[in-house]
């Protein structure tokens, strides 16, 4: 191990308050802190942790962790194949029978790998119609997981992060110990590391005693409420200081609970079937940042985001606990890890200025539309003179080269890749496993005949719900219905031919039968949520 003469002294304590200087009395902020050696070495409260009762966020503070969550449920997943009451490679199915067989088994493992292929219950249970608001149980979201009849893909085949996937490792802690996984929790790993503060929220209406609330920006200007009324653990739920932190990040250097074994099992890379290695272990991203090996997870999570970053070669860890959804805490994160790990981190590259490596000739071979399937996402690339960026939505974010088909946004690589003609064909953004790749293609604008027989009510036997689309002239629309969630309804957006997107985020793709008529459609909604089927209902003399 790096031995390390890091301390956070006073002038770095003015630079890292300066990372959070726009937090103020008067906004939602955050949590700082920075672990050394076993102890905290700096710990701040940025902002309020309730506006309208005026209390400011200390390190006590308790946050919504989102995300973060995920290591606690592979540590008591992990501590019960230690007891030989689990074995990574148990198929789900011994614990979960109701799950349909989807041909193959699925294990602990590819749910703790992301590689089961589950469909993500969280855009399920908003797909049909359970706002975030309103109060889901544990038994709502596994009869909508068990009702799929399919999966995203093979299970392990491929990496695709699910929130299914952790949800259901709860639901298997207390199939086999009686115990809910916020007990097992509680008892085996809060209690023993004198986490005092930390706890699962299990029930909307609980108390937390320094309780940092949830917010988002308000139209207009100021913040409002943004809080979440489901009640499912395994993949989120954790309610997290900087100090209790602090007493969990330290178990990975001197284990007090689970022992070396556990420690090493959450850090040790998933892989596919086929053997590819994966950046996720159980639980944690295995990666590094600037020359550094690191331990991480972000969160996000409604007026959440939370960024818990270990760097073990130099036993620092940088925590930052927001709440507020417009906080970027891993970008927060990385600033104050610039900051303290600075005589160890490799220098940042230089990025090439665009017009030392682009004409404008070679700027708009890029120029075109891309679409991620995966993410059911459309991107467009713009070229203004030798200058190049990526637009998404309403925004549009500059593209700075960096040689060859390279280029980056902010601290994100992006990369082109050219067919057999060398032209250009695909954008990938990020690397890893969270990358997104993006097929170009040429936008098609339908025609009447085009849309002709596509009118009517469609129904997803894995949602339970209808949904109707109409047409007026050459525009599709999906029609408003009882509990769909929030600016899915209206104008969808034509890409490629017969797939459109609307503006809440997923994609529908029209499918056809030999004869060219609409049957049904196909539903993308992100990651975790490929190809899910609507199929066209069709009237009987009654009119049902």
């Amino acid at each position: 191990m790096l031995v390390l003469a890091l301390c956070v002294g006073a002038g770095q304590h003015a630079r890292i308050d300066s990372v959070f200087e726009a937090y103020t009395s008067q906004t939602p902020g955050c949590a700082l802190g920075v672990f050394r050696d076993g102890a905290i070495a700096y710990a701040r409260g940025y902002g309020m942790a309730d506006l309208e009762h005026g209390v400011a966020i200390t390190p006590s503070s308790l946050f919504d962790v989102g995300s973060v969550s995920k290591q606690f449920a592979a540590a008591a997943i992990v501590m019960l194949v230690d007891e030989g009451k689990l074995s990574f490679t148990d198929d789900i199915h011994k614990f979960i029978p109701a799950l349909p067989n989807y041909g193959a088994p699925i294990t602990l493992n590819e749910l703790m790998w992301h590689t089961s292929g589950l469909r993500d219950y969280t855009s399920l249970l908003d797909l049909a119609g359970y706002p975030l608001e309103q109060a889901t149980t544990d038994e709502q979201a596994l009869a909508m997981i068990t009702r799929q009849r399919g999966l995203d893909f093979p299970s392990g085949t491929q990496y695709e992060y699910s929130n299914t996937n952790y949800f259901l490792l709860s639901v298997i802690v207390k199939r086999v110990t009686a115990k809910t996984l916020a007990q097992f929790v509680s008892h085996n790993i809060f209690a023993p590391l004198g986490m005092t503060h930390a706890m699962y929220r299990t029930d909307y209406a609980m108390l937390e005693p320094n309780r940092a609330m949830g917010y988002a920006p308000a139209p207009g200007g100021g913040f409002k409420n943004s809080m979440s009324n489901w009640q499912q653990t395994g993949d989120g739920a954790v309610q997290l200081s900087i100090d209790d932190a602090q007493k969990w990040d330290e178990n990975f250097y001197h284990p007090r609970v689970g022992g070396q074994r556990m420690v090493d099992a959450l850090q040790t890379p998933g892989h596919l079937s086929n053997g590819t290695p994966l950046q996720y272990g159980r639980g944690e991203f295995l990666g590094s940042y600037r020359g550094l090996r690191s331990v991480t997870h972000s969160g996000a999570w409604i007026g959440y985001r939370a960024a818990f970053d270990r760097f073990p070669s130099v036993h620092t860890s940088v925590v930052v606990l927001c709440n507020s959804d417009a906080a970027p805490a891993g970008a927060l994160a990385q600033r104050v890890e610039d900051i303290v790990l600075a005589p160890y981190l490799k220098p940042t590259p230089v990025p090439v200025h665009q017009s030392a490596t682009l004409t404008a000739t070679a700027a708009q071979a890029y120029a075109g539309s891309y679409f991620d399937q995966t993410e059911a996402q459309a991107y467009t690339i713009a070229a203004h003179g030798t200058k190049v960026v990526l637009k998404a939505g309403d925004s549009a974010y500059p593209l700075v080269p960096t040689g060859g088909l390279s280029f980056r946004l902010g601290s994100t690589p992006v990369s082109f890749s050219r067919d057999k003609s060398g032209a250009i064909d695909a954008l990938r953004l990020g690397n890893g496993e969270g990358a997104v790749d993006a097929r170009r293609f040429t936008p098609v604008t339908p025609t009447a005949a085009d849309l002709h027989g596509v009118p009517g009510s469609y129904y997803s036997p894995d949602l339970d719900v209808t949904w109707h689309l109409d047409v007026t002239g050459t525009t599709l629309s999906l029609a408003p219905a009882r509990y769909m969630q929030a600016g899915a309804a209206g104008k969808l957006q034509p890409q490629m031919r017969d797939t459109f997107t609307s503006n809440s985020g997923f994609a529908i793709h029209l499918t056809r039968d030999s004869s060219g008529a609409v049957t049904g459609f196909s539903l993308g909604a992100g990651r975790g949520l490929r190809a899910l089927p609507f199929t066209r209902k069709v009237l009987t003399n009654d009119g049902n």
